[in-house]
């Protein structure tokens, strides 16, 4: 997808389809980070911290239940 950006008083702005954004999981309320690596830009949502502190549970089970496995594995 080619998009132009757009000038929005003094500054530009990148319009994004709507369905790339029901794609992205991403609306109004999304909270974004854009970085670049000074020829890419990348733009995604800020991880919420409710959804980082049910994945480090899920990861902290997952050591108590599977360190011998974990630990055999990296041999």
């Amino acid at each position: 997808m080619r998009k132009k950006l757009v000038k929005t008083g003094n500054s530009l702005a990148l319009v994004l389809d709507k369905r790339l954004l029901k794609e992205a999981n991403i609306d109004a309320e999304t909270e974004l980070e854009v970085s670049t690596d000074g020829r890419v830009l990348v733009v995604s949502p800020v991880p919420s911290p409710k959804r980082s502190a049910k994945l480090s549970k899920v990861v902290e089970q997952a050591h108590r239940n599977y360190a011998g496995v974990f630990k055999r594995l990296a041999e």
